[in-house]
């Protein structure tokens, strides 16, 4: 593909593919600040309205996997433009919802769409970008959209809540969704799967699809039971893996130390990190009384700061230095910025105490994110590109509903046991005790980084032989 695909219809193909991701990012936030006027629009109860956001998590993060062996199976650019179209269609279905029952349906449905085409994204640039250097700053675009997507979702959904209406949180992916088809058509290339016939372990999606769905639940919703139910369904799939003739995520993956410690920094790192961001959304309000617009605005330096990281320099320093280097210097910037936020307090101004740590996080995030997912693609052959590109992303759902689980739980928990103190002096210790478990998963993430990770992983952007044959087919 790098021969007769130019170079700059390649770049085209690239900002498609990414805008579609961010496009798909951006949705798990951008519907939070507009919840409050959601609720009392279509009467949703207190407990009914997490369904908004935990409809769409749990259908996503559970498809992940399996749209990504589909991608393998039946080419990723067809799987890509169907996902797309869904998403696309269900936004639509989204903002037109005139009951909560549809919404959550909608929702659902989005979920489902954005797995499919977010899924085999990351394989899809891999094998479009054979030579190291051009794919490791192509991989730091789209970890600009990943890392950068939720702060900027937080922005776009508290000025179009504030300035049209909740419904507009969702009419917003139309243009861009039709436009990211349109022009993928023309500029992505297609690709061929063997097909079906090929063996989809149909058993093997059941259970990692259940497993994945229930586990997503169980975390978001505090219901130890759905949890244990999960984590039974997880054994029986790895044991289904082992035996099938076709397994959906072949366990010699897993023998790839960059693949599997890839995987495992990933759930401790969007843990700590995205979890943070909920948190910090919650302190920029609650205890420094900024209002939804104004607490999206507070977050905008994050992204702003990952992209001159990512698409600046994070690519120059994983040649010099080896992504495993970059990676374990990035989370050292995070972890850093996140012990300066454990000093908050009532007293803290937003440019004194928020806004410094806040710039430290994303400089390291925009160097640590794109190194990672280098490595979790590393010396994975053509055939399993996108059931590694899935793999990669279920976890990074997996971490998410961990830390905002986690995180959520311990703050309102340390709050609550200061029922005396002054409530806003309560909110912020529990906040404090937040930020320091965000750092201890951080903490947890170099540690496996450095034992597991090899130090040879420098060859992380380096293409396998058979990767180079594939992108020039």
């Amino acid at each position: 593909m790098a021969e007769n695909h130019p170079i700059r219809s390649r770049g085209l193909a690239l900002a498609v593919l990414c805008a579609a991701s961010l496009m798909v990012v951006l949705d798990s936030s951008i519907v939070a600040v507009a919840l409050p006027a959601i609720q009392a629009d279509l009467g949703f109860t207190a407990a009914g309205l997490a369904w908004v956001v935990t409809a769409y998590l749990v259908a996503f993060g559970g498809l992940l996997l399996i749209s990504g062996r589909l991608g393998d199976l039946l080419g990723r650019r067809r799987v890509f433009l169907g996902g797309l179209g869904l998403f696309t269609v269900a936004s639509l279905a989204a903002g037109l919802a005139s009951d909560a029952g549809v919404l959550v349906v909608s929702r659902f449905v989005q979920g489902v769409g954005g797995a499919l085409a977010s899924a085999v994204v990351l394989g899809m640039i891999v094998t479009m970008y054979p030579e190291p250097r051009a794919r490791a700053k192509a991989i730091g675009v789209y970890s600009f959209t990943q890392a950068a997507g939720a702060s900027i979702g937080l922005i776009a959904g508290g000025a179009l809540t504030q300035a049209l209406s909740w419904h507009w949180t969702f009419y917003v992916n139309l243009p861009i969704g039709v436009a990211a088809l349109a022009l993928a058509v023309r500029v992505v290339e297609a690709d061929r799967g063997p097909g079906l016939r090929a063996g989809l372990d149909v058993l093997g999606a059941v259970l990692v699809t259940a497993a994945v769905m229930l586990g997503v639940y169980a975390i978001s919703s505090s219901a130890w039971g759905a949890l244990a139910a999960a984590a039974g369904l997880l054994v029986a799939f790895v044991v289904r893996q082992a035996k099938a003739r076709t397994p959906l995520l072949p366990l010699r993956l897993f023998r790839i130390h960059a693949v599997t410690g890839a995987n495992l920094v990933m759930v401790l790192m969007v843990a700590g990190m995205l979890g943070f961001q909920f948190v910090t959304a919650l302190f920029l309000q609650q205890v420094l009384g900024l209002d939804a617009l104004g607490t999206g605005i507070a977050f905008l330096p994050v992204p702003l700061v990952i992209a001159v990281a990512s698409l600046g320099f994070a690519d120059k320093l994983a040649a010099r230095f080896g992504p495993r280097t970059a990676l374990l210097s990035g989370l050292g910037l995070v972890i850093a910025g996140l012990l300066l936020l454990t000093r908050v307090s009532v007293d803290s101004g937003y440019f004194t105490g928020v806004l410094p740590p806040l710039l430290v996080m994303g400089l390291g995030a925009g160097v640590a994110i794109p190194a990672l997912m280098g490595l979790a693609m590393s010396d994975v052959a053509p055939s399993d590109a996108g059931v590694a590109s899935g793999l990669i992303n279920t976890t990074q759902q997996v971490g998410a509903a961990l830390g905002t689980a986690v995180l959520a739980a311990a703050a309102a928990s340390r709050t609550a046991s200061l029922g005396s103190v002054d409530h806003r002096e309560a909110l912020a210790a529990g906040f404090r005790l937040a930020y320091g478990i965000s750092a201890g998963f951080l903490i947890a993430a170099v540690a496996l980084g450095a034992t597991v990770l090899s130090r040879r992983s420098r060859r992380a952007t380096a293409p396998e032989p058979e990767v180079c044959v594939a992108g020039q087919a």
